[in-house]
C-alpha cells in the first residue's frame, strides 16, 4: 500500500478555483506497485463517488461526466504528487475529497479496486 496524503482543500465562493495535492509518501507511485491514482469524493449523507483518475505514466486521465472541463488531473512523479485543478467550482462540488491508489494501468471506478487512501481534505462552496 501507498501512504497517501492528500492537502489544498478549502472555503471558496462558487465560480473559483482550488487545486488539491495528493502525496506519496517519499517514493514514486510506480516503485509502490501502485500504478493508478485517483480522485473521489463524498458529500454529507452520500457515497463515495469517483472523480478523476490518471496513470503514473501521467497519460490517459479520465474523468467522471460532471467533471469533464471543470477539474484537470495531472501527475508529477519528480515530487511524488498527484493534483486536481478544479475551476468553475460549484456549491454542489462541496465534499470530501479523497485520493486512492491502484495496482496496474486499467481505469477504474470502483472504490473497491483502490487499496491505498488518503484521509481526505474538505471542500466547501459557498454561493
Amino acid at each position: 500500500q501507498v501512504p497517501l496524503v492528500e492537502s489544498g482543500g478549502g472555503l471558496v465562493t462558487a465560480g473559483n478555483s482550488l487545486r488539491l495535492s495528493c502525496a506519496a509518501s517519499g517514493r514514486s507511485f510506480s516503485i509502490f506497485g501502485s500504478a493508478f491514482v485517483a480522485w473521489f469524493r463524498q458529500a454529507p449523507g452520500k457515497e463515495r463517488d469517483f472523480v478523476a483518475g490518471i496513470n503514473y505514466r501521467g497519460d490517459s486521465p479520465f474523468y467522471a461526466e460532471a467533471m469533464k472541463g471543470r477539474f484537470t488531473i495531472s501527475i508529477d512523479n519528480a515530487k511524488n504528487t498527484v493534483y486536481l485543478q478544479m475551476n468553475s467550482l460549484k456549491p454542489e462540488d462541496t465534499a470530501v475529497y479523497y485520493c486512492a491508489a491502484k495496482s496496474g494501468l486499467n481505469r477504474s471506478q470502483r472504490l473497491n479496486d483502490y487499496k491505498s487512501w488518503g484521509q481526505g481534505t474538505q471542500v466547501t462552496v459557498s454561493s
